[in-house]
Protein backbone atom coordinates (compact mmCIF):
# COMPACT_ATOMS: atom_id res chain seq x y z
CA UNK A 1 0.00 0.00 0.00
CA UNK A 2 2.86 2.18 0.67
CA UNK A 3 4.49 1.65 -2.60
CA UNK A 4 1.15 2.61 -4.44
CA UNK A 5 0.96 5.61 -2.59
CA UNK A 6 4.37 6.61 -3.42
CA UNK A 7 3.61 5.48 -7.12
CA UNK A 8 0.57 7.62 -6.88
CA UNK A 9 2.77 11.06 -5.90
CA UNK A 10 5.66 9.83 -8.72
CA UNK A 11 2.94 9.78 -11.16
CA UNK A 12 1.84 13.44 -10.49
CA UNK A 13 -1.17 12.47 -8.55
CA UNK A 14 -2.76 9.56 -11.26
CA UNK A 15 -6.35 8.86 -9.78
CA UNK A 16 -6.19 5.75 -11.91
CA UNK A 17 -3.73 4.35 -9.34
CA UNK A 18 -6.28 4.73 -7.09
CA UNK A 19 -9.13 3.28 -8.30
CA UNK A 20 -7.17 0.46 -9.61
CA UNK A 21 -8.16 -3.62 -9.18
CA UNK A 22 -4.25 -3.85 -7.49
CA UNK A 23 -5.47 -0.89 -4.68
CA UNK A 24 -8.91 -2.46 -4.28
CA UNK A 25 -7.58 -5.60 -4.47
CA UNK A 26 -4.78 -4.94 -1.94
CA UNK A 27 -7.50 -3.20 0.95
CA UNK A 28 -9.94 -6.38 0.83
CA UNK A 29 -6.29 -8.80 1.16
CA UNK A 30 -5.19 -6.81 4.04
CA UNK A 31 -9.35 -7.09 5.58
CA UNK A 32 -9.38 -10.37 4.85
CA UNK A 33 -5.86 -11.38 6.86
CA UNK A 34 -6.99 -9.40 10.09
CA UNK A 35 -10.30 -10.63 10.14
CA UNK A 36 -8.93 -14.43 9.32
CA UNK A 37 -7.98 -16.25 11.71
CA UNK A 38 -4.08 -16.56 11.76
CA UNK A 39 -2.06 -19.00 9.23
CA UNK A 40 -0.08 -20.32 11.85
CA UNK A 41 -2.70 -20.32 14.90
CA UNK A 42 -4.98 -22.37 13.43
CA UNK A 43 -5.28 -25.37 10.70
CA UNK A 44 -6.94 -24.17 7.64
CA UNK A 45 -9.22 -26.46 5.59
CA UNK A 46 -9.77 -26.28 1.75
CA UNK A 47 -13.52 -24.80 2.64
CA UNK A 48 -11.76 -21.42 3.92
CA UNK A 49 -9.51 -20.97 1.30
CA UNK A 50 -12.32 -21.18 -1.02
CA UNK A 51 -14.37 -18.93 1.03
CA UNK A 52 -11.42 -15.87 1.67
CA UNK A 53 -11.11 -16.40 -2.41
CA UNK A 54 -14.54 -15.76 -2.92
CA UNK A 55 -14.53 -12.77 -0.54
CA UNK A 56 -11.77 -11.29 -2.21
CA UNK A 57 -12.76 -11.70 -5.79
CA UNK A 58 -16.18 -10.03 -4.94
CA UNK A 59 -14.84 -7.59 -2.66
CA UNK A 60 -12.09 -6.70 -5.27
CA UNK A 61 -14.90 -5.48 -7.84
CA UNK A 62 -17.00 -4.51 -5.46
CA UNK A 63 -14.10 -1.54 -3.83
CA UNK A 64 -13.14 -0.95 -7.32
CA UNK A 65 -16.43 0.18 -8.89
CA UNK A 66 -16.84 2.13 -5.64
CA UNK A 67 -13.99 4.05 -5.71
CA UNK A 68 -14.25 4.97 -9.64
CA UNK A 69 -17.22 6.63 -8.83
CA UNK A 70 -16.41 8.51 -5.57
CA UNK A 71 -12.85 9.32 -7.57
CA UNK A 72 -15.01 10.29 -10.57
CA UNK A 73 -12.18 8.21 -12.62
CA UNK A 74 -12.89 5.95 -16.20
CA UNK A 75 -10.10 5.98 -17.62
CA UNK A 76 -9.65 1.99 -16.97
CA UNK A 77 -13.22 1.19 -17.69
CA UNK A 78 -12.42 -0.57 -20.61
CA UNK A 79 -10.36 -3.16 -18.76
CA UNK A 80 -13.18 -4.36 -17.31
CA UNK A 81 -15.20 -3.77 -20.71
CA UNK A 82 -12.36 -5.89 -22.00
CA UNK A 83 -12.31 -8.53 -18.78
CA UNK A 84 -16.24 -9.10 -20.02
CA UNK A 85 -15.73 -9.86 -23.45
CA UNK A 86 -13.28 -12.49 -22.41
CA UNK A 87 -15.52 -14.40 -19.92
CA UNK A 88 -19.09 -13.33 -21.62
CA UNK A 89 -18.44 -12.08 -24.89
CA UNK A 90 -19.54 -9.09 -24.29
CA UNK A 91 -19.02 -6.17 -27.18
CA UNK A 92 -18.43 -2.31 -28.08
CA UNK A 93 -16.58 -0.54 -30.21
CA UNK A 94 -14.02 -0.71 -27.04
CA UNK A 95 -13.55 -3.99 -26.55
CA UNK A 96 -13.58 -4.79 -30.52
CA UNK A 97 -10.62 -1.81 -30.72
CA UNK A 98 -9.03 -4.20 -28.22
CA UNK A 99 -9.85 -7.84 -28.95
CA UNK A 100 -9.53 -7.67 -33.13
CA UNK A 101 -6.02 -6.92 -32.13
CA UNK A 102 -4.11 -9.97 -32.37
CA UNK A 103 -2.26 -9.35 -29.62
CA UNK A 104 -5.29 -8.89 -27.28
CA UNK A 105 -6.54 -12.10 -28.39
CA UNK A 106 -6.61 -15.70 -26.51
CA UNK A 107 -2.74 -16.89 -26.26
CA UNK A 108 -1.97 -19.03 -29.38
CA UNK A 109 -1.71 -22.67 -29.65
CA UNK A 110 2.07 -21.90 -30.58
CA UNK A 111 3.31 -20.51 -27.58
CA UNK A 112 3.21 -23.66 -25.19
CA UNK A 113 4.68 -25.26 -27.93
CA UNK A 114 7.39 -23.09 -28.17
CA UNK A 115 8.00 -23.32 -24.19
CA UNK A 116 7.47 -27.38 -24.56
CA UNK A 117 10.66 -27.56 -27.03
CA UNK A 118 13.10 -25.44 -25.24
CA UNK A 119 11.80 -27.51 -22.10
CA UNK A 120 11.18 -24.31 -20.25
CA UNK A 121 7.52 -25.25 -19.21
CA UNK A 122 8.08 -29.30 -18.64
CA UNK A 123 11.02 -27.38 -16.18
CA UNK A 124 8.94 -25.43 -14.81
CA UNK A 125 5.93 -28.12 -14.14
CA UNK A 126 8.40 -30.69 -12.71
CA UNK A 127 9.61 -27.39 -9.85
CA UNK A 128 5.86 -26.73 -9.63
CA UNK A 129 5.59 -30.73 -8.47
CA UNK A 130 8.14 -30.77 -6.07
CA UNK A 131 7.05 -27.67 -4.47
CA UNK A 132 3.51 -28.86 -3.87
CA UNK A 133 4.59 -31.56 -2.29
CA UNK A 134 7.28 -30.36 -0.54
CA UNK A 135 5.39 -27.04 0.95
CA UNK A 136 2.96 -28.55 4.15
CA UNK A 137 2.00 -26.47 6.60
CA UNK A 138 3.21 -29.34 9.12
CA UNK A 139 6.66 -28.83 8.00
CA UNK A 140 6.27 -25.15 8.08
CA UNK A 141 5.03 -25.14 11.82
CA UNK A 142 8.19 -27.19 12.58
CA UNK A 143 10.80 -25.45 10.46
CA UNK A 144 13.19 -22.58 11.73
CA UNK A 145 12.29 -19.01 10.07
CA UNK A 146 14.95 -19.25 7.72
CA UNK A 147 13.35 -21.80 6.11
CA UNK A 148 9.99 -20.69 6.66
CA UNK A 149 10.31 -17.31 4.70
CA UNK A 150 11.97 -19.56 1.98
CA UNK A 151 8.69 -21.31 1.89
CA UNK A 152 6.89 -18.25 2.01
CA UNK A 153 8.75 -17.06 -0.67
CA UNK A 154 8.24 -20.02 -2.93
CA UNK A 155 3.91 -20.25 -2.44
CA UNK A 156 4.70 -16.42 -3.45
CA UNK A 157 6.18 -17.32 -6.93
CA UNK A 158 3.66 -20.10 -7.28
CA UNK A 159 0.88 -17.70 -6.98
CA UNK A 160 2.57 -14.70 -9.67
CA UNK A 161 2.85 -17.59 -12.13
CA UNK A 162 -0.59 -18.78 -11.98
CA UNK A 163 -1.85 -14.99 -11.98
CA UNK A 164 0.61 -13.48 -14.91
CA UNK A 165 -0.95 -17.58 -16.63
CA UNK A 166 -4.48 -16.35 -16.27
CA UNK A 167 -3.31 -12.92 -17.49
CA UNK A 168 -1.72 -14.45 -20.78
CA UNK A 169 -3.95 -17.40 -21.93
CA UNK A 170 -6.61 -14.29 -21.49
CA UNK A 171 -4.66 -11.76 -23.49
CA UNK A 172 -1.84 -13.31 -25.81
CA UNK A 173 0.26 -9.50 -25.05
CA UNK A 174 0.58 -10.66 -21.25
CA UNK A 175 3.14 -13.29 -22.10
CA UNK A 176 5.66 -10.83 -21.98
CA UNK A 177 4.54 -10.81 -17.90
CA UNK A 178 4.85 -14.76 -18.08
CA UNK A 179 7.73 -15.27 -20.10
CA UNK A 180 10.46 -13.98 -17.47
CA UNK A 181 8.56 -15.33 -15.11
CA UNK A 182 8.59 -19.00 -15.91
CA UNK A 183 12.78 -18.43 -16.58
CA UNK A 184 12.79 -17.36 -12.58
CA UNK A 185 11.18 -20.68 -11.35
CA UNK A 186 12.52 -23.08 -13.53
CA UNK A 187 15.93 -21.53 -11.75
CA UNK A 188 14.84 -23.30 -8.95
CA UNK A 189 15.58 -26.30 -10.74
CA UNK A 190 19.18 -25.87 -8.60
CA UNK A 191 17.63 -24.95 -5.38
CA UNK A 192 19.41 -27.28 -2.92
CA UNK A 193 15.97 -26.76 -1.00
CA UNK A 194 13.67 -28.10 -3.29
CA UNK A 195 16.38 -31.38 -4.82
CA UNK A 196 18.90 -32.19 -2.71
CA UNK A 197 17.50 -35.49 -2.54
CA UNK A 198 18.41 -35.25 -6.11
CA UNK A 199 21.75 -34.20 -5.63
CA UNK A 200 22.58 -36.47 -3.54
CA UNK A 201 22.44 -39.66 -6.27
CA UNK A 202 24.05 -37.30 -8.78
CA UNK A 203 26.72 -34.38 -9.55
CA UNK A 204 24.37 -31.27 -9.48
CA UNK A 205 26.52 -29.23 -11.46
CA UNK A 206 26.43 -31.95 -14.21
CA UNK A 207 22.94 -32.53 -14.12
CA UNK A 208 22.66 -28.38 -14.27
CA UNK A 209 24.94 -28.37 -17.81
CA UNK A 210 23.22 -31.65 -19.21
CA UNK A 211 19.40 -29.32 -18.94
CA UNK A 212 20.83 -26.28 -20.17
CA UNK A 213 22.85 -28.40 -23.27
CA UNK A 214 19.12 -29.89 -23.93
CA UNK A 215 17.42 -26.35 -23.83
CA UNK A 216 20.00 -24.60 -25.98
CA UNK A 217 19.45 -26.63 -28.58
CA UNK A 218 16.09 -25.23 -29.32
CA UNK A 219 17.38 -22.53 -27.87
CA UNK A 220 20.11 -21.84 -30.63
CA UNK A 221 17.57 -22.71 -33.43
CA UNK A 222 15.49 -19.45 -32.60
CA UNK A 223 18.21 -17.26 -32.17
CA UNK A 224 19.87 -18.13 -35.38
CA UNK A 225 15.94 -17.56 -36.90
CA UNK A 226 15.84 -14.31 -35.32
CA UNK A 227 19.47 -13.49 -36.14
CA UNK A 228 18.47 -14.35 -39.92
CA UNK A 229 15.53 -11.85 -40.05
CA UNK A 230 17.36 -8.62 -41.88
CA UNK A 231 15.26 -5.65 -43.49
CA UNK A 232 14.13 -2.35 -43.38
CA UNK A 233 10.89 -0.60 -42.22
CA UNK A 234 9.86 2.02 -45.43
CA UNK A 235 6.41 3.17 -46.23
CA UNK A 236 6.25 5.50 -49.34
CA UNK A 237 2.90 6.35 -49.38
CA UNK A 238 3.08 7.59 -45.40
CA UNK A 239 6.41 9.72 -46.55
CA UNK A 240 4.42 11.10 -49.40
CA UNK A 241 1.52 11.94 -47.08
CA UNK A 242 3.82 13.77 -44.56
CA UNK A 243 5.55 15.75 -47.23
CA UNK A 244 2.18 16.89 -48.33
CA UNK A 245 1.25 17.68 -45.22
CA UNK A 246 4.58 20.22 -44.50
CA UNK A 247 4.78 21.57 -47.66
CA UNK A 248 0.92 22.12 -48.28
CA UNK A 249 -0.76 23.13 -44.95
CA UNK A 250 -0.91 25.90 -42.44
CA UNK A 251 1.21 24.91 -39.18
CA UNK A 252 -1.78 25.24 -37.21
CA UNK A 253 -4.47 23.13 -39.34
CA UNK A 254 -5.70 20.22 -37.43
CA UNK A 255 -5.59 16.58 -38.42
CA UNK A 256 -7.55 13.47 -37.68
CA UNK A 257 -7.06 9.43 -38.94
CA UNK A 258 -6.51 6.63 -36.97
CA UNK A 259 -3.91 6.58 -33.98
CA UNK A 260 -1.11 5.35 -35.63
CA UNK A 261 -1.12 7.67 -38.24
CA UNK A 262 -1.78 10.81 -36.19
CA UNK A 263 1.46 9.74 -33.91
CA UNK A 264 3.20 10.05 -37.05
CA UNK A 265 1.63 13.24 -38.34
CA UNK A 266 2.35 14.60 -35.02
CA UNK A 267 6.02 13.53 -34.57
CA UNK A 268 6.64 14.72 -38.43
CA UNK A 269 4.90 17.21 -39.21
CA UNK A 270 4.29 18.83 -35.86
CA UNK A 271 0.80 19.89 -36.48
CA UNK A 272 -2.01 19.88 -34.31
CA UNK A 273 -4.25 15.77 -33.52
CA UNK A 274 -7.38 15.57 -32.06
CA UNK A 275 -6.55 11.79 -31.16
CA UNK A 276 -3.24 9.68 -30.63
CA UNK A 277 -2.48 6.02 -29.39
CA UNK A 278 -2.70 7.08 -25.90
CA UNK A 279 -6.11 4.72 -25.43
CA UNK A 280 -6.15 4.52 -21.39
CA UNK A 281 -7.72 8.43 -21.61
CA UNK A 282 -11.47 7.80 -21.25
CA UNK A 283 -12.10 11.82 -22.74
CA UNK A 284 -8.90 10.34 -25.75
CA UNK A 285 -11.56 7.18 -26.13
CA UNK A 286 -14.58 9.13 -26.63
CA UNK A 287 -12.46 11.72 -29.08
CA UNK A 288 -10.92 8.43 -31.16
CA UNK A 289 -14.95 6.88 -31.29
CA UNK A 290 -16.03 10.43 -33.25
CA UNK A 291 -12.52 10.19 -35.59
CA UNK A 292 -13.32 6.22 -36.25
CA UNK A 293 -17.10 7.40 -37.28
CA UNK A 294 -15.77 8.28 -41.12
CA UNK A 295 -15.60 4.13 -41.07
CA UNK A 296 -19.12 4.11 -39.91
CA UNK A 297 -22.08 3.80 -42.15
CA UNK A 298 -23.72 7.25 -40.38
CA UNK A 299 -24.50 9.97 -42.71
CA UNK A 300 -21.68 12.07 -43.88
CA UNK A 301 -23.50 15.21 -42.80
CA UNK A 302 -23.66 13.82 -38.87
CA UNK A 303 -19.84 12.85 -39.62
CA UNK A 304 -19.04 15.90 -40.44
CA UNK A 305 -20.76 17.92 -37.50
CA UNK A 306 -18.93 16.11 -35.33
CA UNK A 307 -15.55 16.71 -36.69
CA UNK A 308 -16.33 20.36 -36.89
CA UNK A 309 -17.24 20.07 -33.29
CA UNK A 310 -13.30 18.72 -32.78
CA UNK A 311 -11.76 21.57 -35.11
CA UNK A 312 -10.73 19.84 -37.52
CA UNK A 313 -9.51 20.75 -40.79
CA UNK A 314 -8.29 17.34 -42.04
CA UNK A 315 -9.22 13.77 -42.45
CA UNK A 316 -6.64 11.58 -43.28
CA UNK A 317 -8.84 8.19 -44.54
CA UNK A 318 -7.46 4.94 -44.92
CA UNK A 319 -8.81 2.41 -47.44
CA UNK A 320 -6.84 -0.61 -46.08
CA UNK A 321 -8.72 0.23 -42.64
CA UNK A 322 -12.06 0.50 -43.97
CA UNK A 323 -12.21 -3.02 -46.36
CA UNK A 324 -9.36 -5.48 -44.24
CA UNK A 325 -10.62 -7.57 -42.17
CA UNK A 326 -8.05 -9.86 -39.73
CA UNK A 327 -10.71 -11.95 -38.54
CA UNK A 328 -14.66 -12.18 -39.01
CA UNK A 329 -16.58 -9.33 -37.61
CA UNK A 330 -13.60 -7.13 -37.15
CA UNK A 331 -13.42 -4.63 -40.30
CA UNK A 332 -14.37 -1.29 -39.09
CA UNK A 333 -17.71 -1.22 -40.93
CA UNK A 334 -18.57 -4.43 -38.69
CA UNK A 335 -17.29 -2.90 -35.59
CA UNK A 336 -19.26 -0.12 -36.15
CA UNK A 337 -22.77 -2.48 -36.82
CA UNK A 338 -22.14 -3.82 -33.36
CA UNK A 339 -21.82 -0.15 -31.75
CA UNK A 340 -24.64 1.62 -33.94
CA UNK A 341 -27.11 -1.34 -35.23
CA UNK A 342 -29.64 1.76 -36.11
CA UNK A 343 -27.48 2.40 -39.50
CA UNK A 344 -26.25 -0.90 -40.44
CA UNK A 345 -28.39 -1.39 -43.79
CA UNK A 346 -26.16 1.41 -44.99
CA UNK A 347 -22.99 1.80 -47.25
CA UNK A 348 -20.02 2.50 -45.00
CA UNK A 349 -19.12 6.32 -44.87
CA UNK A 350 -15.43 5.43 -45.91
CA UNK A 351 -16.72 3.59 -48.94
CA UNK A 352 -18.62 6.67 -50.46
CA UNK A 353 -15.92 9.12 -49.30
CA UNK A 354 -13.42 6.61 -52.00
CA UNK A 355 -15.64 6.85 -54.42
CA UNK A 356 -16.71 10.78 -54.42
CA UNK A 357 -16.18 12.92 -50.92
CA UNK A 358 -18.35 16.42 -52.01
CA UNK A 359 -20.24 17.89 -50.94
CA UNK A 360 -19.29 17.52 -47.18
CA UNK A 361 -15.30 17.14 -47.97
CA UNK A 362 -13.11 18.04 -50.59
CA UNK A 363 -9.92 15.60 -51.61
CA UNK A 364 -6.71 17.41 -51.46
CA UNK A 365 -4.30 14.84 -51.73
CA UNK A 366 -4.62 10.89 -52.71
CA UNK A 367 -1.90 8.46 -53.21
CA UNK A 368 -2.43 4.04 -52.99
CA UNK A 369 -3.10 4.25 -49.02
CA UNK A 370 -4.19 7.46 -47.71
CA UNK A 371 -6.54 10.04 -49.26
CA UNK A 372 -7.01 13.47 -47.43
CA UNK A 373 -10.14 15.41 -47.02
CA UNK A 374 -10.55 18.82 -46.36
CA UNK A 375 -13.44 19.92 -44.11
CA UNK A 376 -14.87 22.86 -45.45
CA UNK A 377 -16.69 25.03 -42.61
CA UNK A 378 -19.40 27.22 -43.50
Amino acid sequence: QVSLIVCFILMFGNSMLLSSYYAASLIVSWGILELSPKVLKSRRGICIWVIEGCAWLFGTVTLKHLTSLVIGTADDAHIGKILKSKFIGYQDFDTLMYTCAAEFDFMEKETPVRYTKTLLLPIVLVVLGVIIKRVKMRSILQCGYVLVLFVFQLVYHVLQLLAYSVLAILIMRLKLFLTPHLCVMASLICSKQLFGWLFSKIDRKMFVFVILALMAIEGSANLRSQWNIIGEFSDLPQEELLEWIKVNTRHDAVFAGTMPTMASVKLSTLRPIVNHPHYEDAGLRARTKVVYSMYSRKPAEEVKRELIKLRVDYYILEDSLCISRKKPGCSMPEVWDVEDPANSFRIPLCVQMAKDSRPYFITVFENSSYRVLKIPKE
